[in-house]
């Protein structure tokens, strides 16, 4: 994000401001202060009134405010899920205080999003204090969201190209992540952490037609609904930290450091298994910590470091139609290198929780692969085009299945033919079919027509 001058971050814009209904307010209202014209009117003054969103906030919208004081947003309870698990309950209180220098500020008030940029990217009113209805992205999401979302949703790692939600859609964060889900009110009111209760958002929410068993297509009819989750397909090489340390220096200001990251690509054992995450794999990332990420401030704070994977549950914001794993059956089935075998993780970390993450045996090419594909086994190699035959893998027809001319499979076998036996699984439900993943045809969709302008969705220049 581009530097903000001092006087910027602070300049009430009365053009602005003066049709927001905010502006009804007197400044004292939210702000607190003196009403006289002095520098005494600072005195007693609240900079940031949404900090305490009942406050500041619940008078005017009583609806909202009690929620998105406990939401994830607001509170650090993700993060405590986790340190509390890796740890014992008389470490929490150092841990607690650790989090006032490192974790505090990347944590959301109301004003944060509507009103200013985050603190932790310097802060500075968005609009000159005109309060925003939709946050910008650029500005509010991407400013907290930024070294791993960020760069994956807008292409920023090399030669990755930015989700096709993004270059294609041109999709913002709300778009699909919604304010109920933001303020942590409905289904997200009670979650401890961001994969926890009901999945939101759900790729089903506008592909409901493209997924599984009676979409007509191949893969997805094979695969169903319960193997991947549409990640392990749809998504490239992410972002994952082998560590991170934090401290302060010796005058008190907060650091961190990260020794090591990479991009990669990997499919693990689901380790949030459920009826609501039924996937059997999914990709998995290595999230930014080590048993002595927080030395600075005890010893051995994390005694129970490997009751939580290291390598967890990972939903990567930069999704593609094709991918490196749809260029044909051998990219998963037979091929280590997508998956998460013990030889990927350090001596260390196999162990605990990470055995239930960790593929000990790589799926095989099915010896009945044949039966998946419509009137012969499948080829020992590729066909070539000169001789009349089906297209070369990562073309959209081999992926994507059969054109409506084309005669349909006559029997799709079950998953567990394809994947290998798994009694406990329920089967995958039916939905109604489509032509392909985006609607009819082969054709990408067109962009939406955006609610916000430009300025809106990107951020103010």
């Amino acid at each position: 994000m581009p530097p903000v001058e001092a006087w910027v971050k602070v300049w009430i814009d009365e053009e602005a401001y003066a049709p927001d209904v905010h502006s009804s307010l007197a400044c004292t209202a939210c702000h607190g202060g003196q009403p006289v014209r002095s520098m005494s009117a600072h005195d007693g003054l609240i900079a940031d009134p949404s900090a305490d969103p009942e406050t500041g906030c619940g008078t005017c919208h009583p609806n909202i405010a009690p929620y998105a004081a406990d939401s994830l947003h607001s509170t650090l309870r993700g993060y405590d899920t986790a340190l509390y698990e890796r740890s014992i309950p008389e470490n929490h209180d150092t841990l607690e205080f650790m989090e006032t220098y490192h974790c505090n500020e990347c944590h959301a008030t109301c004003g944060d999003c509507h009103i200013a940029q985050p603190d932790s990217v310097g802060g500075g009113l968005l609009d000159g204090h005109a309060f925003v209805r939709q946050p910008p992205m650029s500005q509010t999401c991407t400013a907290c969201h930024g070294s791993r979302v960020k760069n994956e949703y807008y292409g920023l790692n090399e030669g990755i190209p930015g989700d096709v939600h993004l270059r294609q859609a041109r999709l913002a964060c709300t778009d699909c992540h919604t304010g109920d889900q933001m303020h942590g009110m409905g289904d997200a009111a009670d979650a401890n952490h961001r994969y926890d209760g009901v999945r939101e958002p759900q790729c089903e929410d506008c592909h409901a037609d493209q997924i599984g068993v009676g979409s007509g297509i191949l893969q997805h009819e094979i695969h169903g609904t319960e193997i991947l989750s549409c990640q392990s397909c749809h998504s490239v090489a992410y972002t994952n930290c082998t560590n991170c340390h934090v401290d302060r220096t010796e005058e008190d200001v907060p650091f961190y450091k990260i020794e090591e990251h990479s991009l990669g690509f990997y499919l693990g054992r689901n380790p949030l298994r459920s009826a609501e995450r039924p996937y059997r794999y999914v990709p998995v990332r290595h999230v930014p910590i080590d048993p002595e990420s927080f030395s600075a401030y005890g010893e051995d704070l994390l005694p129970n470091f490997l009751n939580r994977p290291t390598w967890t549950y990972a939903t990567p914001h930069n999704i593609q139609r094709n991918t490196p794993q749809t260029e044909s059956c051998t990219a998963c089935h037979g091929n280590e290198d997508i998956f998460l075998t013990a030889d990927k993780v350090v001596e260390s970390e196999r162990a605990g929780a990470n055995l239930n993450v960790i593929v000990d045996v790589v799926p095989p090419m099915p010896a009945n692969v044949g039966q998946f594909f419509t009137g012969s086994a499948a080829p020992a190699e590729a066909p070539t085009e000169e001789a009349g035959e089906a297209p070369e893998p990562g073309t959209d027809d081999s992926f994507w299945g059969a054109d409506e001319d084309e005669p349909a499979a006559d029997e799709t076998p079950s998953d567990d033919s394809f994947w290998g036996a798994d009694e406990g699984e329920p089967a995958a439900e039916e939905t109604p079919s489509d032509d392909s993943f985006w609607g009819e045809g082969d054709s990408e969709p067109a962009a939406t027509e955006e609610s916000e302008s430009d300025d809106s969705f990107w951020g103010a220049q």
